[in-house]
């Protein structure tokens, strides 16, 4: 009986992922050196929502924002020279730690992202 008690525990626990709400700082290596990105992640259920702020895009609002256990995705629209750009991002949330990939303008260049949670 102890047994099926902690497997459903543990189950659940599984079931319930990462703890993705909250402030991210990241950093990426660029074709022009190192960037930085604040995400700010809201989450009900497995939906995510929130926003995204750099210094060379400025603040952006996430879309289609998705949770699946570790996993995210979402997609920012950002302004880069007078032109709207779409980003999307796909990643994994392990502790306090975050992976991200962005992709941007179906052109292949793809962006490796690493970020720490802010307490």
């Amino acid at each position: 009986m102890l047994r099926i008690f902690l497997s459903l525990t543990l189950s659940a626990l599984v079931a319930l992922g990462a703890d993705v709400a909250g402030t991210w700082k990241a950093t990426a290596e660029g074709p022009n050196g190192s960037m930085e990105r604040t995400f700010v992640f809201k989450v009900a259920g497995q939906k995510l929502t929130g926003e995204t702020t750099s210094s060379m895009l400025g603040k952006s609002e996430l879309a289609d924002g998705k949770v699946d256990g570790d996993n995210i995705s979402f997609t920012i629209t950002a302004k880069f020279q007078d032109n709207e750009v779409k980003i999307s991002y796909k990643g994994k949330v392990d502790g306090k730690a975050l992976k991200l990939t962005s992709e941007f303008g179906g052109a292949g260049q793809a962006i490796q992202w690493t970020g720490k949670k802010v307490e």
